[in-house]
């Protein structure tokens, strides 16, 4: 009894709280295609904006970049207002997630007021990191940085503003105004500045423009264009150009892989599709979950060196992590060493055991959270049998049962988990080593959205085009 007092006193606490928070409301018409995309592309011009722009009253960066393994995932930039990109809102609609996937959350997803009041929780949940990250990291970081606590206050309004911006527009693109999830099209661009920036910057490096674009052009008017395939300091070389559009190309083609199960509408009679099981079938969600895993690891070590071993003269200690006095980016020794990426031929080249240790330890924590992802984030056998039957549904030759569905999916869904979790680890792992643009992940990040983006915009052409067939799809 008292459990159900408190979901119903947690119910009207969020349902009051919810009209407090910002709301983007959806457009009143069918907006067309191209009005979709120029509100994309507003919302796209705004972070790429923000991105440039500094921090007021921080004058100089910090001595360590603490967000450096998330820079690529969480599409922030180092002292701008891009700080802490989209990290607040992912944190807080993973959290969301587990607890819908574990059952801790009991509510009704085919119910409107509970689906309502998710997503009202969603972004109540989603403000408070936002303001909690905002507040801990610009007192943490930039505070040592400023001169008084006004400036201080100042730094955390910045990050805070930027943040609720970032979710207010990718609300905007998501209820409707702009093609598919604003928080996928800012991580999608921050990758691909990168790898454009890789091929085509100007700016001087030791031997030359750091884009392997002006340099290549360089060394060929200079009669060396052989310097170009391979370049020493993890600087962007031919070789990685070529890798990186190999690792692009077959992640696009293992991305179409899939097994198809035939189904039957029990609603409209004659209706036959395919319910495709893509072979990476936990996508990259995995991947981002270890690459954290590792970073928060090394985080720690850095912060436990620096108190306790500065010198690396403990030997007790120096099992666990060596860092270099000069630079505690990396670590130089101990376990941590062996559990981070060499990042160049010429790191794994020097230590060929850390790079197989490394990808043999990234490959094996991917395929172990690809196994409970699908556990808590709800693509179970048993819950996409459900939502089979849910969507009017079933599979010719079977029963029209959980159980029955069920089983013909376990056929397949936990073997492709441990398939999908170490193709995406050895990729990831592989690509980060031999130095492809954007790291591996990114560039996982980027096609796996790429793909996403080109379905997302097929279905929009048949709503607009072929509106009927959308209706019967279940797009109205």
């Amino acid at each position: 009894m008292s459990t159900t007092q408190n979901e119903s006193k947690l119910r009207r606490i969020i349902k009051a709280a919810s009209v407090y928070v910002p709301q983007v409301p959806k457009p009143k018409k069918k907006i067309t295609l191209t009005e979709k995309f120029v509100w994309t592309g507003i919302a796209l011009f705004a972070y790429l904006i923000m991105g440039q722009i500094p921090l007021y009253g921080v004058t100089e960066d910090p001595r360590f970049d603490f967000l450096a393994f998330a820079r690529v995932i969480f599409a922030a930039q180092q002292g701008t207002l891009m700080e802490l990109g989209i990290g607040p809102i992912v944190t807080a609609g993973l959290l969301m997630q587990l607890l819908k996937g574990s059952d801790l959350i009991r509510l009704d997803f085919k119910n409107p007021d509970d689906r309502s009041l998710f997503t009202s929780a969603t972004k109540i949940v989603t403000i408070i990191v936002i303001v909690a990250e905002g507040a801990l990291y610009g007192i943490s970081v930039y505070g040592p940085l400023v001169d008084g606590p006004h400036i201080i206050a100042v730094v955390i309004g910045q990050l805070i503003f930027a943040s609720l911006l970032v979710m207010l527009m990718d609300e905007m693109v998501q209820k409707g105004w702009g093609v598919g999830s604003g928080l996928s099209l800012f991580i999608m661009a921050g990758i691909a500045q990168t790898i454009l920036w890789s091929v085509f910057s100007p700016l001087p490096a030791n031997d030359g423009p750091i884009g392997i674009a002006p340099f290549a052009i360089q060394a060929g008017l200079e009669g060396h264009i052989q310097d170009a395939i391979f370049r020493a300091g993890q600087l962007p070389s031919v070789f990685a150009l070529a890798l990186t559009i190999g690792v692009i190309l077959v992640l696009v083609y293992i991305e179409g892989i899939h097994v198809d199960i035939p189904i039957v509408s029990t609603k409209y009679r004659g209706f036959t599709a395919v319910y495709p099981i893509k072979l990476l079938y936990t996508s990259v969600i995995p991947v981002i979950l270890a690459s954290a895993l590792i970073a928060n690891a090394v985080f720690m070590g850095q912060m436990m060196w620096a108190n306790y071993n500065p010198n690396n003269t403990n030997p007790v200690f120096n099992w666990i992590a060596q860092f270099d006095q000069n630079s505690s980016q990396t670590p130089t020794g101990g376990i941590l060493y062996y559990i981070t990426s060499p990042r160049s031929l010429e790191t794994v080249a020097q230590d060929p055991v850390r790079a197989v240790v490394y990808a043999i330890f990234f490959t094996a924590i991917v395929t172990v959270f690809s196994r409970l992802w699908v556990e808590l984030g709800g693509l179970s056998a048993k819950t996409a049998a459900r939502n089979l039957l849910d969507a009017d549904v079933q599979v010719p030759g079977f029963r029209r049962s959980e159980g029955s569905v069920e089983g013909l999916l376990n056929r397949y869904i936990p073997s492709l988990t441990i398939i999908s979790g170490i193709i995406i680890g050895l990729l990831a792992s592989l690509s980060d080593m031999l130095g492809v643009f954007g790291s591996g992940t990114g560039v996982l990040l980027m096609v796996n959205i790429m793909v996403s983006y080109y379905q997302t915009l097929v279905k929009e052409q048949v709503d607009t085009y072929m509106p009927k067939l959308a209706a019967i799809l279940g797009r109205k």
